[in-house]
């Protein structure tokens, strides 16, 4: 929530813009990203994104398209571009101060491959070989879980979708949930009270 009441999640924040640079330092990325109230974690580079990062397998390197999913000022989107030059990195979220300023960073880092904006804008055809996110788990459980099937349900064959939650908002209970709608789940690292899981659809086998 920002400083002025309104959710990260609000397509358009109250909340008046006070932009400011963060530092993102990850394993092939070390960059300065432009942030701002009424984002999620506005004030610093999350450490929930930043356990993801660090435990997350590096995307596939080529003519594949990634998502960042709610991409706040996208430093995971900016990581998956500059990790894999040859895919095509999607960033969305519904805060459309969030989408400017995920373009405007791309634009700076020199990502290319990095497409930012709504949901909508994404060609239904799009399919994912991975999916990356630190969801927004305060939009409530319901919501949460609509958004988090809606996206799934696109990924590639084989394909793979990383998640990073908090414990003490319910990791586990969510890890459960998906693998009660038929995905196998594994849980790749726990990490300052996080969990970052691997999602991939059930074998056939």
């Amino acid at each position: 929530m920002s400083e002025s009441g309104s959710h990260y999640f609000s397509p358009t924040p109250d909340a008046p813009s006070e932009r400011h640079l963060v530092r993102l330092r990850v394993s092939g990325v070390d960059v300065d990203l432009w942030t701002d109230r009424g984002v999620f974690a506005g004030e610093r580079v999350d450490s929930g994104t930043v356990a993801l990062l660090d435990e997350a397998p590096h995307p596939p390197d080529g003519a594949v398209d990634l998502l960042d999913l709610g991409c706040g000022y996208g430093p995971i989107a900016v990581t998956l571009a500059r990790r894999a030059p040859k895919a095509r990195v999607w960033a969305v979220d519904v805060n459309t101060r969030a989408v400017e300023l995920t373009r405007e960073n791309a634009y700076l880092c020199g990502c290319a491959n990095l497409h930012a904006g709504a949901p909508v804008d994404v060609p239904p055809e799009v399919r994912f070989a991975a999916i990356y996110s630190n969801p927004p788990v305060r939009v409530g459980k319901a919501a949460l879980h609509g958004l988090l099937l809606e996206w799934l349900e696109r990924l590639a064959p084989q394909g793979h979708a990383y998640l990073v939650v908090q414990r003490h908002l319910g990791s586990d209970s969510l890890a459960a949930w998906l693998e009660s709608e038929g995905f196998e789940v594994a849980r790749l690292a726990s990490k300052r009270g996080y969990r970052v899981l691997d999602i991939s659809a059930a074998s056939s086998s």
